[in-house]
């Protein structure tokens, strides 16, 4: 049975169609029309081995911002029903991964309690057109909506660009650790996970 999650979610500010595959291939289909973010999103599908597929038409004559937030926020609500009930997923997922002089540790539970902690210092406000500060934005959208755990540390960095890639694939590797399936019961001592 496929994990697959689906979203169409419309509001005055954005009209954004998903679809996240768990047990994909590491392919992103669609742009979300800010392009450091896609280049971002198409690092978090290759290292994570999912699929996502994106049709976003957002309010980009303002900014990026609710076109990322919102990105995130259907990323997560997909995430959430493609777990589905969270039979035999591994639960915890720790990836520390390099970028050149950037280094970045992400740790995430998927217990179904969303909260983030995201220990990061940029170097610069911008990359391109890109407000560095949308990357917790997105990530906070995506653990509020998911039930995820995330605790994002950079242990080492200087070039802004190179610390966002070590974010995104730092991610990417702990949230495909902690979704793989490795058993067949729920991984908490409750019996359940929310």
């Amino acid at each position: 049975m496929k994990r697959v999650g689906r979203i169409k979610r419309i509001t005055k500010e954005t009209d954004i169609e998903m679809e996240l595959l768990l047990d994909g291939s590491g392919n992103l289909t669609g742009k979300t029309g800010v392009p450091f973010f896609d280049h971002m999103l198409q690092l978090w599908t290759y290292h994570s081995g999912f699929d996502l597929k994106i049709n976003v038409e957002g309010d980009l004559e303002v900014d990026g911002h609710h076109t990322v937030e919102d990105v995130g926020i259907c990323m997560g609500q997909c995430f959430k029903d493609a777990l589905g009930d969270k039979l035999g997923i591994n639960r915890y997922g720790l990836a520390v991964t390099p970028m050149d002089e950037a280094l970045v540790m992400s740790v995430v539970d998927l217990s179904g309690r969303s909260y983030l902690s995201y220990e990061v210092t940029c170097c610069t406000s911008r990359v391109g057109s890109f407000d560095v500060e949308l990357v917790e934005e997105f990530l906070r959208a995506f653990c509020s909506n998911s039930g995820t755990t995330l605790h994002i540390k950079m242990l080492a960095g200087k070039n802004t660009h190179h610390i966002l890639e070590a974010v995104f694939k730092s991610f990417a590797r702990a949230l495909k650790e902690a979704a793989l399936v490795a058993g067949n019961g729920i991984p908490s001592t409750k019996g359940f996970l929310e």
